[in-house]
């Protein structure tokens, strides 16, 4: 793989200029600059505060992996837009696909005349989602929305009320979702009541509780028992690796076990792909990493590269439980974003994408485990894919206390920025790096990207 990986020909000339954006870092005013500094005090003015950003530069042109701001800054991107750009910043099927879409129609709202873009993007989902049984979809358009609607269906389709999530989870800022989290701040202090009927149950968390696959879900299932009762629940919302609670990955057995456990107890499992899925870790969706087959799975965030789009797929026979009117809504599953969805589909099968996340996990996990025997803060090393996480803690407590060192974190992602690097934190304490790259990040980007960290962590000293 090259760094200027679309021939400018092959390219529509509204996309010309994103493409020229080199593919390497390069810093050359202050961070941010004088220009982010005044769009800065107009955003101050007039967007609430209440919307915050990890870094204050504004971004004028992005490409691959990398993002220029209107400085003429150009940043490594390892955070991807929080997973969204999987396929890459501006890539060609997918500005193609959606330009000539939105040349035809905009809108019409499928619930009212539909049209093939939204059908095709279920045949896909159906194709590609875990499971070899009939599956149908729901679109809409943001991962919130997702994890509401398949609350809904499997609502529906049991005729119970409870919902049941994991210890360290996070689904969302809507009303149901921000009940739904592990963790309060920022996500839902100050935002209550909220929605109730919502059990949190405790996880599979290897470096810190030890336990086996088969332990980790007798705790959790015998939670589930004693204080919902299977008979009232309806659900059971699993990340197959935890995002915001930091890229957390079950000990093996864990997922399929809670899925027997629910097959046998007529509770829908649920898989929040919505970070996960997409080719991310190396698969369609990590479901497929750890063996189990969720009854629905909810995607969002990389299935249309930036466009806003996300989807509820799963049985046929609970899809369907829904009344005829039950499920939809004014924008979801826009032709535009359907026509950018089909088009990820295409990327990531015609450029072997899903290679290309293993790679990256491969010369991503050997950098970090170099830097590893080096600083002893970094207490574990995660992920699978694209999506690759290190937990950091207090210097010498690694192998015992483990000690969370949310400090280190939040100086080494300052350091990265103003070195030309973005890197985004996660964690219950604060205390997890990850590593959250397009899958347009080549081998020397990530040597370079490894060489600003290492710098970042001899800082800390």
């Amino acid at each position: 793989m090259t760094d200027t990986w679309i021939p400018v020909e092959s390219v529509p000339a509204e996309s010309v200029e994103s493409a020229a954006v080199p593919q390497q870092r390069r810093i050359v005013t202050a961070v941010p600059g004088p220009r982010s500094q005044e769009l800065q005090a107009r955003r101050t003015a007039v967007v609430s505060a209440g919307v915050s950003s990890v870094l204050p530069v504004y971004i004028e042109r992005a490409h691959g992996a990398v993002l220029e701001d209107v400085d003429g800054n150009r940043f490594l991107d390892f955070g991807a837009g929080i997973g969204v750009t999987t396929v890459g910043h501006t890539p060609a099927r997918v500005v193609e696909a959606a330009t000539a879409q939105s040349r035809d129609v905009l809108h019409t709202l499928f619930t009212i005349t539909p049209y093939e873009e939204y059908v095709r993007v279920a045949e896909l989902l159906a194709a590609h989602t875990p499971g070899d049984f009939a599956k149908k979809s729901v679109l809409v358009n943001s991962g919130a929305e997702a994890v509401e609607n398949g609350v809904k269906i499997a609502r529906k389709h049991t005729g119970r009320r409870a919902v049941a999530v994991l210890d360290h989870a996070y689904h969302g800022r809507t009303n149901l979702t921000m009940a739904m989290n592990h963790k309060a701040m920022p996500y839902g202090t100050g935002f209550g009541p909220f929605a109730g009927d919502v059990y949190h149950a405790p996880s599979s968390y290897p470096y810190r509780d030890g336990l086996s696959g088969a332990e980790a879900a007798a705790r959790t299932i015998g939670y589930l028992d004693k204080v919902v009762g299977a008979s009232d629940l309806a659900c059971l919302v699993v990340e197959p690796i935890q995002g915001e609670g930091g890229f957390m990955v079950y000990a093996d057995g864990y997922l399929p076990a809670l899925q027997e456990w629910c097959t046998a107890n007529g509770v829908v499992m649920i898989a929040d792909e919505i970070q996960s899925g997409m080719a991310r870790t190396g698969a369609y969706y990590a479901s497929e990493h750890f063996g189990w087959t969720p009854d629905l799975v909810l995607t969002a965030k990389g299935i249309a590269a930036g466009f806003p789009l996300a989807a509820v797929t799963g049985r046929a026979e609970i899809m369907d439980a829904s009344h005829p009117g039950g499920l939809g809504g004014t924008f979801g599953g826009n032709p535009v974003a359907c026509a950018a969805a089909i088009a990820v589909f295409d990327t990531i099968e015609e450029e072997g994408l899903l290679a290309e996340a293993r790679r990256i996990e491969a010369t991503l996990t050997a950098g970090l485990e170099r830097l590893r025997e080096r600083y002893d803060v970094i207490g574990d090393i995660r992920g699978r894919g694209a999506m690759i996480a290190i937990e950091l803690v207090e210097s010498g407590t690694a192998e015992i206390a483990k000690t969370p060192n949310a400090a280190a974190v939040s100086a080494i992602v300052a350091y990265a920025a103003q070195q030309g690097v973005l890197f985004l934190s996660a964690g219950t304490w604060g205390n997890v790096l990850r590593f959250l790259p397009s899958l347009r990040m080549t081998d020397e980007l990530i040597e370079d990207a490894l060489g600003v960290l290492d710098d970042a962590f001899a800082s800390l000293a």
